[in-house]
This record gives C-alpha cells, sequence and structure tokens, in this order.
C-alpha cells in the first residue's frame, strides 16, 4: 500500500495513478489520516440498454401544466 499525504499526492499524481492502473493500492491522506483511496475506474457493469423501461413508465397527460397556486407562486399566472 502506498501512503501519501494532500501535498505530496499533487506532486506525484500522474506516479500514484500508474501504481493504481499496475494493481496497487494507494490511499491519499489528509494530516496523516486516510480519506480517499485512488483505485482503478472499470466502467459501468454492462452497457446501457435505450428503451429498457419501455411500457414501465407513465406520464400524465397534464404533466406540462401547473395548477393555478403553482403558476402564481412562479409568477406565470397573468
Amino acid at each position: 500500500m502506498v501512503l501519501r499525504n494532500i501535498s505530496e499526492a499533487k506532486a506525484e499524481l500522474s506516479k500514484l495513478i500508474e501504481l493504481a492502473q499496475n494493481g496497487e493500492e494507494v490511499v491519499i491522506a489528509k494530516a496523516g489520516k486516510a480519506v480517499v483511496r485512488l483505485t482503478l475506474y472499470e466502467g459501468p457493469a454492462e452497457p446501457r440498454k435505450p428503451g429498457a423501461l419501455k411500457g414501465r413508465i407513465r406520464i400524465a397527460p397534464d404533466f406540462d401544466t401547473l395548477p393555478a397556486d403553482m403558476e402564481h407562486a412562479f409568477g406565470a399566472r397573468k
């Protein structure tokens, strides 16, 4: 495990990223106390599929119509 204070991590960020890419555990500390762990980003588990919720979401017919009290509150009422 590699432990660096924030000021040290700023100075050698590229090196710390490379260590994380190679599987090393990198921890960044503030005032000697560990606060952040730098890990390799692996991306989403599987790609998103457009239309996955088709037929499961309903939008009310009056969705775009504000109630009178809300129109007044937002100053939209004439």
